[in-house]
């Protein structure tokens, strides 16, 4: 194969200049030669072909030669070639391609061999306008070269556009060699190199077209967006109810230069092209062009009285925000969020710390000013300024878990711990949350819905993109500059290679050898000379590695997972600090290439989607579709590719452009909006590993949970006296609910254990204890709700191991989620049978119960206990929904949405006749906009509504004639709180309730859910005390009209302790 270099040319007119310019290095050629052709690549509607590693290509030539040529790519493993590559090509007498695939030439014959080609259709069409240099060799200079200059037009349905390239053919090796001519070429004309194939970047623009196609009938070709800089400030412009950035219509500087003047009052100043987004698919938007100019301080007030200018990190961290939802600026500051100039230019104009800023006070504005008031009387049409985005709230509530690893009043290692959250909370958003936005936006289903904000899927897109950015950089920040250094500080040091002595590298290298070498397969990252590109694990820390066969010779790329079998952080013998595997893996790669040259590595790791797709109402075995469905959860597209920032762009494009045509892809590939660049190590969520060193003066003291219940009496014997409130973990799992469990599966009096299981993660005494029970006879029911999402396959295993113990299992209903938390024990006693229940708002798992804040209730009850019996009957006798009119207990999804309007319904009658009327909530989330509209109604009818939401709330509080009577407050902490608990005033009789049930529409009307009355005097007062604590911690945060959060601020000379800390401390006391 002909060793070979190609650059990217920027211009037509760079290309031209180029072919009439002296060669570099003083090589001499002759005459330009000039032809033209035209290419047609074959494929099925599916790219069965490509995913074959097959093409297939229909060449006319300017000189009236038709070509067929097929190409496979081989298969290699190991280095070794299986299936060796192969080209079959022929001139062929067909005038058109389609006779020509079934017409009798050598490629034909082949291709029928591998596909009807009926099925193939023209694909990727462009035209090559070639001229070529041909070198002659001097007397140094034996180096012989093809010198080829194309210009190639990419054809879509209505449009056309060019690219140009520069490739030089090594015909004989000498001087100059190709890798320094290759230099010389970028350098003199700044060139960057081409890692990806014609075809791929005419296929890239292909898809660019036709986007621009779908958006131009409604809006026109092109429209311009200026992002204004001044200082670290960004020129936004007011309406009524909003900001934008200013857009014309129009392409190119000149519009640009015309925004300037219109606003600024001179067209002159700095200005650079970012790049551009493409056209929403619904036609709304067109190709949106983005600019980047500098603004001088003394035209940075505009001369048009609009403009206002906000500081750039407030404006990102808000995106998608009630003030902030205009679908082009989204879309052009999802662009200048992922640009290294805009983030260059805000480092350069900032002032220094402690100076004042530039903007005058009254040019300073805050983006709360710019909220929609939504006008009361239309409360009962769930309008969409009536709400906050939902995946914007959640992805507010990962911003506070990083508050929380900023605070240095939070220990070191929990503040690590934290960061490790996030990268895992992230995780778990793109895998389903960003999965399911992308695919909705492909499809056309993802148009703006009533109670999610009023933003389509591409614009929620466009709003995360931006967010997440913010995120990341500040999370980089926080761990390089915060964490780090006091890690340091007590020892603990995290050294690059280059910082060892060469008796750690030793050590290291042999450590290698040992423990990481035996584990590695590199494989190659190219489709050429024979190597499928690999497929990428999800969310596997991975290394795009460039080598070279010989200085100076051409470059190739491979790629190498970073082994699970190791620690991510590799201690050093010394105990003197540990070095990320990565680094250790990166100078040991001349073993894993031999004989080869290794330029540089670079870490990358991709995210794929990952929720299940399940035909549960045509399936034989819900536990064998399950278990199919998670096997392909490896393969599903890829949503997000985080990259080192220091990756070069040729690198990058190669990655992305492989990764669009895998099969999984087809609907909805990644673009350049899905390349994270993170600065420092990737995958923080491996931070785990050193927040559980054993250095118990950097972490919270141990917490061992106090036992509630008198030791040396039955559990039976006590809740037949009385119902008990637990609250874990200050109450102890072991000693409350897992003693019930046990106690029952070893009292001989016990006749019957029942339960529903929604994650019992590893190791289960529950389990043991039901496993027990069933062995000495007794009738043990479980509910194993298979869907739990990302522990399917655990439940599976435990479903399994419980049948095979002889328990009978339900796995599921259709298309429903049991996600309740009850158990029920039936016990024989002196006065005939009597039942004890247990509803809580946790999952009978201890390990969790020691992490998470839950509550629940033990009670003898007759009521309650009969409604579980019915309960239970239900989910072992029937595949639809629970139908029975309980007595005290309310269920989803039946009854419980209805009965909660209800009581919402009751307080704002009670307001409106002069009574005590009150709600109080703790959930972990908000979102369900007809209890939502509920709330509204209530507090214009005068009813007081104090909310805990840890997570999602979609509810906007504090908005004038609509929700000025409702507050919402979000706790934090050292344990994840975890419990749900309703409050309503009722007048003078009180009701408080229990459950499992969030006010989400998952919850209420895709789940079956238990929420509980909690009647008992002593249980109430202990749930009253938890909500008025929570709702006036000094620590927590307060949401407010435009969905962003602020935290308070201890009063001086008053309680600092968060909730938290108080109730760990009477805990310990009383323990």
């Amino acid at each position: 194969m002909t060793p070979e270099w190609r650059g990217e040319v920027p211009t037509l007119e760079l290309l031209n200049r180029m072919v009439l310019d002296a060669l570099p290095l003083g090589l001499r050629s002759g005459p330009v030669d000039t032809f033209f052709q035209r290419d047609i690549y074959f494929d099925s509607a599916d790219w069965t072909l490509r995913r074959r590693g097959v093409s297939c290509r229909f060449r006319i030539r300017v000189d009236d030669r038709r070509i067929l040529t097929l190409r496979t790519i081989g298969r290699w493993e190991g280095g070794v070639p299986l299936v060796l590559p192969q080209t079959f090509e022929a001139d062929v007498p067909e005038l058109e391609g389609e006779q020509a695939l079934a017409g009798t030439s050598d490629p034909a014959r082949r291709l029928r061999s591998l596909i009807d080609p009926a099925l193939l259709l023209p694909r990727i069409q462009f035209e090559t306008e070639r001229r070529v240099r041909h070198t002659r060799a001097g007397w140094f200079s034996r180096g012989r070269y093809d010198v080829v200059y194309d210009v190639v037009t990419v054809r879509g349905r209505q449009r056309a556009q060019t690219f140009q390239e520069l490739k030089l053919r090594e015909l004989a090796r000498g001087r100059p060699g190709l890798d320094r001519l290759a230099r010389a070429f970028q350098d003199q004309y700044g060139l960057r190199p081409l890692l990806v194939g014609k075809v791929d970047r005419a296929a890239a623009l292909l898809r660019e077209l036709e986007s621009g196609a779908l958006a131009r009938p409604a809006r026109g070709e092109r429209e311009v967006a200026l992002v204004a800089v001044e200082g670290g400030s960004i020129a936004m412009l007011t309406e009524s109810t909003a900001l934008t950035l200013p857009v014309r219509r129009g392409t190119g500087e000149e519009t640009c230069r015309e925004i300037l003047r219109t606003f600024f009052g001179t067209a002159d100043g700095q200005v650079r092209f970012l790049g551009t987004a493409p056209g929403a698919l619904t036609g709304t938007r067109p190709v949106l062009e983005v600019w980047l100019a500098r603004v001088s301080e003394a035209r940075g007030a505009g001369v048009a009285g609009r403009v206002q200018w906000l500081p750039l990190d407030e404006l990102l961290a808000a995106a998608g925000s009630p003030g902030l939802r205009d679908p082009r600026t989204l879309a052009a500051l999802t662009v200048a969020a992922r640009s290294d100039v805009l983030a260059e230019w805000k480092r350069r104009g900032e002032p220094e710390r402690g100076t004042a800023p530039r903007q005058t006070v009254e040019r300073r504005v805050r983006l709360s000013e710019f909220v929609p008031r939504p006008s009361a009387a239309g409360v009962d049409g769930a309008a969409p300024e009536h709400f906050l985005d939902g995946d914007l709230s959640l992805l507010e509530f990962n911003a506070r878990v990083l508050d929380l690893a900023e605070d240095p009043r939070v220990p070191l290692l929990a503040r690590i711990r934290f960061l490790s959250v996030l990268s895992t909370n992230l995780d778990e958003f793109f895998m389903v949350r960003v999965d399911a936005l992308k695919r909705a936006a492909a499809t056309g289903a993802g148009g703006p819905a009533a109670g999610a904000g009023g933003l389509a899927a591409d614009e929620q897109l466009d709003a995360i993109g931006i967010r997440v950015r913010a995120l990341l950089e500040r999370q980089a920040r926080c761990f390089t500059a915060k964490c780090l250094p006091a890690l340091a500080a007590h020892g603990v040091r995290i050294l690059r290679w280059s910082e060892l002595a060469a008796a750690q590298q030793e050590l290291l290298r042999r450590y290698f050898t040992e423990e990481i070498f035996p584990f590695i397969t590199p494989q190659a990252m190219t489709r050429a000379p024979g190597h499928p590109f690999p497929l990428i694990a999800n969310l596997r820390l991975s290394l795009a590695v460039v080598v070279r066969d010989a200085p100076g010779g051409p470059m190739h790329f491979a790629y190498l997972k970073v082994p699970e079998t190791v620690s991510r952080f590799v201690k050093l013998a010394d105990e003197s600090g540990f070095v990320a595997v990565e680094d250790v893996i990166r100078a040991q790669l001349g073993l894993v290439y031999p004989g080869r040259f290794v330029e540089e590595a670079y870490a990358f790791r991709v995210t794929r989607g990952a929720d299940l797709e399940l035909d549960e109402r045509h399936a034989v075995s819900l536990l064998q579709v399950i278990e199919e469905e998670t096997k392909r959860r490896p393969y599903g597209a890829a949503v997000r590719v985080e990259i080192a920032g220091e990756m070069p762009e040729a690198v990058r494009e190669l990655l992305l452009r492989e990764l669009q045509f895998e099969e999984a892809a087809a609907s909805s590939p990644p673009g350049a909006g899905d390349l994270y660049a993170v600065d420092g190590l990737l995958d923080l969520g491996a931070l785990r590993e050193l927040a559980r060193l054993p250095l118990p003066e950097l972490d919270y003291p141990p917490h061992h949970g106090r036992a509630p219940l008198e030791e040396g009496r039955s559990i039976f014997a006590i809740l037949a006296e009385r119902d008990v409130l637990v609250h874990h973990p200050y109450d102890a799992f072991e000693a409350t609910v897992q003693r019930l469990v046990v106690e029952a599966a070893d009292d001989p009096d016990v006749v019957a254990i029942k339960l529903t299981l929604y994650r019992a993660g590893g190791r289960s005494e529950i389990v043991d204890a039901l496993l027990r029970a069933a062995g000495r006879g007794r009738e043990v029911f479980v509910f194993v709700e298979l869907k739990a999402r990302f522990d399917e396959e655990r439940n599976i295993e435990w479903a399994k191991k419980l049948e095979q113990g002889g328990i009978r299992v339900v796995y599921g209903l259709v298309e429903l989620k049991t996600h309740a938390k009850t158990a029920l024990i039936v016990r024989r006693e002196r006065d005939g049978i009597r039942r004890y229940v247990h509803i809580g708002t946790g999952n009978y798992n201890a390990a969790t119960a020691a992490l998470y804040t839950d509550v629940g209730l033990l009670s003898a009850d007759p009521e309650l206990g009969a409604d579980l019996h019915d309960l239970f009957n239900e989910l072992s006798g029937s595949s639809r929904p629970p139908q029975t009119a309980f007595r005290q207990i309310l269920v989803a999804p039946t009854y419980l949405a209805k009965r909660l309007v209800e009581l919402i319904d009751r307080e704002a009658a009670h307001a409106r006749a002069g009574r005590d009327a009150r709600i109080r909530a703790k959930l972990n989330g908000l979102a369900d906009p007809e209890i939502i509209t509920a709330l509204y109604r209530a507090s214009q009818a005068g009813v007081d509504i104090a909310l805990v939401v840890r997570g999602v709330c979609t509810l906007r509080p504090g908005v004038v004639g609509l929700s000025e009577r409702i507050r919402v407050v979000s706790v934090l902490g050292r344990f994840l709180e975890h419990a749900r608990i309703y409050h309503f005033a009722n007048g003078d009789a009180a009701e408080y309730y229990i459950g499992s049930a969030d006010w989400r529409p998952r919850n209420l009307r895709q789940r079956v859910e238990v929420v509980t009355p909690v009647r008992d005097a002593a249980c109430r007062s202990r749930l009253d005390a938890i909500l008025a604590a929570e709702l006036d911690d000094p620590t927590a945060w307060d949401l407010d009209s435009d969905g962003s959060y602020h935290r308070r601020a201890p009063a001086p000379g008053g309680e600092s302790r968060s909730f938290q800390e108080r109730l760990l401390g009477l805990a310990s006391a009383t323990a």
